[in-house]
């Protein structure tokens, strides 16, 4: 080999070369390379012999006899060794688990006989190929710190008995994850390679239960691999169809720029439905259930490809990885009518059998979901991304579908449109992930949009197929792509780990921020009970569900159940709907939590709808904390007919803390209100708690500003409706018995103390208060019972229970109480 061609490939060697030679002669000199000494002369040779070494990689598969490593996980392997042991790797194959070695080994043996070849691979050259195969292949027996060591040696003694460099170590956790720390311990102290290798550890889910436990895990193993080194596997991102989600849109981009958006996208689907049940398999879906199972991985990481910002070089992992994690970053929060659930009827029979519960259980766990998610941002904003998967269901299927707003409209018939491709016809993308009408994965574009470009070599275009109809539609309305060689999951993931591909698998970050979205939903939804279902196509319209807004709901009624669900609410007397009375010589309305907020939502809107009727604009002042919330999410939800353009919000009190905090009351209003309906910015008034980088400094006079600003736009500073709460101390707004400030004199807003964090706030006063048309105090829970029989006994003692102060100059004073605080 010319000296030149060495240099190239021992660039450390060179730079040697070169500091040993460069003061006296050029590089190009003849006479450069017959100066140099010895030494150099060795290390180059050594270079060459050391570079043109065979590389070695040893992949470790624990949980080798597994369910998961006998049905994809072992044929993966054999696919990787079929790729790759042709271009210069050499492999060898641990099989490794808790069993005795003998009947490990039977087992293998048995798994090893099952692999197949491709289809174009001949019988004879398949049969030498799983020899070859098989020789490479051993079952070891790893059960302490002792077992990894012996077998860390093993391989290196390999590589050194067959004259290889190692290149590195895969060992692949086919484990439940309570076992993840033990073993991760084992590799770290007495398994990992040498420092010119690499090694890479391969997590299958579950990783979690919740942020919490995700969060845990993923410290754990964070003590032991560095982030780089974990690749935490989600099948379906090894699926054909969902793999080729994001090369379609890059090789797509002048088309899809102008229509991958809110202002051509109606709705986005991401749908996978089963036929099977979870018999056999309840004492794992009782933990999990369909969300954890296939929404909070399968689904939202496939929802993350459609969403996220494409890279200008889509190639780069950790391009990839960073617009995927900004798309979990944008997605809205859910919240318990973001989500129907479902439960086949059969499956609390199924729990009481299989897990020994008693006759009388009834599981609460769904067996269906459908989803509704926003994502905030300016490309996506108001486009519905619909989530579903069930089990027992009426056919197996799973699908991306991107379905495009049509404005068009033709006056002629139906039986015209085939023939014409008129752009009456739906349009629409759909990344078909597998079986259903067409069995296999496939990649499909209505012909009304464009003619899309896939990779030549590996997706060929779809042969006619008049009997398929997919969405109502015949397989003709699309140009239909598939796969020239379909290929499974498993076996791609681990071509994707043997060549480091990270963004084909979960990063820590990610996985922490699908649990921050799906977190506070599933413990809202702990305690729901599911609407059951018969199974299969018995099930009907039953499962149907619409959406309005940020709310999912079923389009049926809930029907008679056929076994009382344990969820179910005890009947409520007829009597107790909504109780009219008077408290405090005020009207009272008392009633269940859900029928008190719809009301109170009534009547707010009818008092704007009144005011901007008379006066062309309606001024509304809102307290913060938790009551509140429910009330902003009934008016974000139904009440189409509000005025919102002309409503001009306002705080009752904020916290001193800035307007992105989560304790700020501004930024609950903007969560659960202002991001549903559209206000004028303009007629949004928040607190001025936040000044010169200053919270609540009275000499920069926020309180005195926004003063100014009710004087100048509110008639007599005389707010249409203040919507107030009422504290387990007396307290309303941020006017608080132990800080006497703002229950009289001139002052409109003023600043006050609180005795619990955050301590300061600002206020409006008690006389600005008093000043409005109508005052509406809302109070809710059994923690509120014991003050609020106090308070109506007490008389006009604002000092001691400023809420009994509350004496509108209107005489306009409605209580909104929920049972649990007026009857305890």
């Amino acid at each position: 080999m010319p000296p030149s061609q060495v240099v190239t490939r021992c660039t450390l060697t060179l730079r040697l070369a070169f500091h040993v030679q460069c003061n006296t002669l050029h590089p190009r000199h003849p006479g450069f390379w017959k100066m140099l000494p010895v030494a150099v002369w060795v290390a180059l040779l050594g270079c060459l012999q050391a570079q043109e070494l065979q590389e070695h990689v040893s992949i470790i598969l624990l949980g080798a006899t597994g369910d998961l490593a006998k049905k994809y996980l072992w044929q993966g392997l054999f696919q990787l060794y079929l790729d790759e042991a042709g271009k210069g790797h050499h492999f060898s194959f641990h099989g490794a688990a808790l069993t005795a070695p003998e009947q490990g080994q039977e087992v293998l043996a048995k798994v090893l006989e099952s692999l197949s070849c491709p289809k174009d691979v001949a019988p004879d050259r398949c049969a030498e190929l799983k020899g070859q195969f098989q020789r490479l292949s051993q079952y070891r027996q790893l059960k302490t710190p002792e077992d990894y060591l012996a077998l860390s040696k093993d391989m290196e003694a390999l590589v050194q008995r067959e004259g290889l460099r190692e290149a590195g170590r895969i060992f692949y956790f086919s484990v439940p994850p309570f076992a993840y720390a033990d073993i991760a311990r084992s590799i770290n102290s007495s398994c990992r390679p040498g420092p010119d290798a690499w090694l890479r550890v391969v997590l299958e889910k579950p990783f979690g239960h919740d942020y919490l436990s995700a969060q845990q895990l993923a410290e754990e193993l964070g003590s032991f691999f560095q982030e780089e080194e974990m690749y935490r596997v989600d099948h379906y991102l090894g699926k054909q169809a969902v793999a080729q989600i994001l090369p379609f849109r890059d090789q797509n981009r002048k088309a899809l720029d102008g229509l991958w958006n809110r202002h051509h996208v109606e709705r986005v689907e991401v749908v996978l439905k089963e036929t099977l049940d979870a018999e056999g398999r309840t004492s794992f879906y009782e933990e999990y259930g369909v969300i954890r199972d296939v929404l909070q991985n399968h689904l939202t990481e496939i929802l993350t490809l459609v969403a996220m910002e494409l890279p200008h070089d889509a190639s780069s992992s950790a391009a990839v990885l960073q617009h995927k994690l900004q798309a979990f970053q944008a997605l809205r929060g859910l919240r318990r009518g973001s989500a129907v659930l479902g439960q086949y009827q059969a499956y609390s029979e199924q729990v009481r059998r299989e897990l020994h519960k008693p006759d009388g259980f009834q599981s609460l766990t769904p067996t269906f979901a459908g989803i509704l998610v926003h994502v905030d941002n300016l490309r996506w904003e108001g486009v519905p991304f619909i989530l579903m998967s069930g089990k027992a269901l009426d056919e197996r299927v799973g699908y991306v579908r991107v379905l495009f707003k049509n404005r068009a409209f033709c006056a002629q018939s139906e039986k015209q449109w085939v023939g014409d491709r008129s752009r009456c016809l739906p349009q629409q993308i759909v990344f078909y992930i597998g079986h259903g009408e067409l069995g296999s994965p496939a990649v499909l574009v209505s012909r009304t949009l464009f003619r899309p470009a896939l990779p030549a070599g590996s997706w060929k275009e779809l042969e006619a197929r008049p009997e398929v109809r997919l969405f109502g539609r015949p397989l003709s309305d699309f140009y239909a792509y598939g796969p020239v060689r379909e290929q499974d999951a498993y076996s791609t993931l681990i071509s994707h780990i043997f060549h480091g591909r990270k963004d084909s698998f979960i990063t820590t970050e990610n996985l922490l921020a699908s649990w921050v979205f799906w977190t506070p939903l599933l413990e809202g939804l702990a305690r729901e009970a599911p609407r059951l279902y018969p199974g299969g196509a018995e099930n009907g319209h039953l499962l149907d569900f619409e959406f309005r807004g940020s709310e999912l709901a079923f389009c049926l009624q809930q029907p008679e159940q056929l076994v009382p669900g344990p969820g179910s609410a005890p009947p409520r007397p007829s009597d107790f709907q909504v109780l009219r009375a008077t408290y405090r010589d005020s009207p009272l309305v008392a009633a269940w939590p859900e029928e008190l907020i719809a009301k109170l939502a009534d009547d707010i809107e009818a008092a704007a709808a009144k005011a901007v009727q008379r006066f062309g604009q309606f001024h509304l002042a809102l307290s913060g904390g938790s009551s509140p919330v429910a009330l902003f999410q009934q008016l974000a939800a139904g009440h189409y007919g509000f005025p919102w353009a002309h409503t001009h919000l306002w705080l009752v009190d904020e916290r001193c803390v800035p307007p992105w905090d989560p304790e700020s009351n501004f930024q609950g209003l903007q969560t659960h209100l202002l991001r549903h309906v559209w206000v004028p910015h303009y007629n949004v008034h928040p607190m001025p708690v936040h000044l010169r980088r200053r919270l609540c400094a009275e000499e920069d006079r926020g309180a005195q500003a926004y003063a100014e600003e009710i004087s100048a736009l509110v008639t007599n500073g005389s707010f249409d409706l203040v919507l107030l709460g009422m504290g387990t101390d007396g307290h309303t707004a941020s006017l608080f018995p132990q800080s006497p400030t703002g229950l009289d004199g001139e002052q409109l807003v003023v600043l006050t103390e609180s005795p619990v964090k955050p301590h300061h706030r600002m206020s409006l006063s008690l006389p600005l208060i008093n000043r409005a048309r109508k005052v509406a105090v809302l109070v809710m829970g059994k923690l509120k019972r014991d003050i609020t029989l106090l308070v109506s006994r007490v008389g006009h003692q604002p000092k001691k229970w400023p809420i009994s102060g509350i004496l509108p100059d209107s005489g306009q004073l409605v209580w909104y109480m929920d049972y649990e605080a007026f009857l305890g």
